[in-house]
């Protein structure tokens, strides 16, 4: 367990209200933005995604090479993505989601951050889809049933 210093608390209070005000500016706390997006009726947010990449490309590319460690301590870690079934089902549903709703989690706290209180629904809806996600993978001997062996 690593401990959490103020520095780093201050870290990632900027960096979670710099993400939220860029949402915001964007356009994606608003769902009919989104939607309207997904619908290939506008492509604002295209040069929104594009921006964000960049960044992030040059960020996970170039960074490393300048510094020898991150700013808050630790070291650069290459991350391996694991592909399986349940991967495949959990980005199908949230795809799905997005599309009917138009929301996102970043999305959807930001604009309740915003006022917009419909968006209690979507965390909701989060809320329950992670809590499920949870029970669906723990082992058989949490859930109480027996264990083959």
């Amino acid at each position: 367990m690593t401990s959490h210093t103020l520095k780093d608390s201050l870290a990632v209070i900027a960096a979670g209200a710099l993400f939220g005000f860029g949402l915001a500016l964007s356009g994606m706390i608003r769902p009919e933005v989104v939607l309207s997006f997904l619908q290939f009726q506008d492509w604002g947010l295209m040069l929104v995604m594009g921006g964000a990449f960049t960044v992030a490309l040059a960020a996970y590319q170039l960074f490393p090479r300048v510094r020898a460690a991150p700013l808050l301590g630790g070291i650069f870690e290459g991350h391996t993505a694991q592909m399986s079934r349940n991967t495949f089902i959990g980005s199908a549903l949230f795809g799905i989601g997005w599309g009917l709703s138009g929301v996102c989690p970043g999305p959807a706290i930001a604009g309740l951050g915003a006022g917009n209180l419909q968006m209690l629904w979507v965390l909701l809806g989060l809320a329950a889809g992670a809590w499920l996600q949870g029970v669906l993978a723990r082992p058989a001997s949490a859930n109480g049933a027996p264990q083959e062996g």
